[in-house]
């Protein structure tokens, strides 16, 4: 019995270990031939996804953040999903915040934007109208919900994917109003882009020429597929100097495939930070 307790104390002055990974709802994409009138959309926002479970806010990938407690001080008992985000394009910038193993001043960057409150019943705005109201008890500074508006239909999405867009945006999220929470991808949760996006391991490097001379002019990779490409344009001065590493998974953007069956146009986006990217 003393050895049990001795255990059990030492169980309880152990540091937290990382959580299981969580099932989460997934996005799939927007056809044009859906018909989402009536829907809730929102901005999709280029954070670090995360579910607070009522403890701790957990990452994709199932590991606590190290988040300060006065950052989630006053967050509710109950469970959340959102994006830790701090203003569009700054995606790399949150990493650099969020993947510290120990607390620090940084997380004032950001603030907890929610789009579902997964353990409530009824529709979305049904479950956000739980948070609305205990935000309207405890008010918090880190604690948002991420704007939802009606869509009126194909046009009305794309003019305000738009006009999004044009504001450095990444995209547009639309979701059946009537659905509950679901784990998994879901034709009831649809992201909305200009663009489509997708990894692909850095295998080598082209010679810049003229202006770029000395320089990296562009990435050579290789897609899940075995299909290889060349990463040129979105490198920045950074990257051309020291480019991402041989092995090293990268995102890039591309816009619909070409007649081989090739991204069109593929654009250099960011590195792959597994963990921490939002799965959607």
């Amino acid at each position: 019995m003393r050895r049990l307790v001795f255990l059990l104390g030492l169980l309880l002055l152990m540091p937290l270990a990382a959580k299981p990974a969580e099932d989460l709802l997934l996005l799939k994409t927007w056809q044009p031939t859906q018909h989402v009138k009536g829907w809730l959309m929102s901005e999709k926002l280029d954070g670090v996804r995360a579910r607070w479970d009522g403890h701790h806010l957990i990452s994709r990938g199932g590991h606590a953040f190290a988040a300060p407690g006065w950052f989630t001080q006053g967050f509710p008992a109950f469970a959340l999903d959102g994006e830790l985000w701090s203003k569009r394009g700054d995606f790399e910038h949150i990493v650099s915040i969020v993947r510290h193993k120990q607390p620090h001043a940084g997380w004032k960057y950001l603030t907890y934007q929610i789009f579902d409150v997964p353990d409530q019943p009824g529709g979305l705005p049904e479950r956000l109208a739980v948070l609305q109201h205990y935000l309207s008890l405890h008010p918090n500074p880190y604690l948002h919900i991420i704007v939802q508006k009606r869509c009126g239909g194909k046009e009305h999405l794309q003019a305000w994917l738009q006009q999004l867009v044009s504001h450095g945006a990444e995209g547009v999220v639309v979701r059946n109003p009537a659905a509950p929470y679901q784990t998994g991808r879901s034709s009831d949760a649809l992201k909305v882009k200009p663009y489509q996006d997708a990894e692909c391991t850095v295998t080598g490097y082209k010679a810049g020429k003229g202006k770029l001379a000395g320089l990296t002019g562009a990435l050579r990779c290789r897609m899940h597929d075995g299909r290889v490409i060349n990463l040129g344009s979105g490198l920045n001065q950074q990257l051309r100097t020291t480019p991402p590493a041989i092995g090293q998974i990268i995102t890039f953007k591309y816009y619909g495939l070409t007649r081989n069956k090739l991204p069109r146009h593929p654009v250099f986006m960011r590195l792959w930070h597994g963990d921490f990217l939002p799965p959607h």
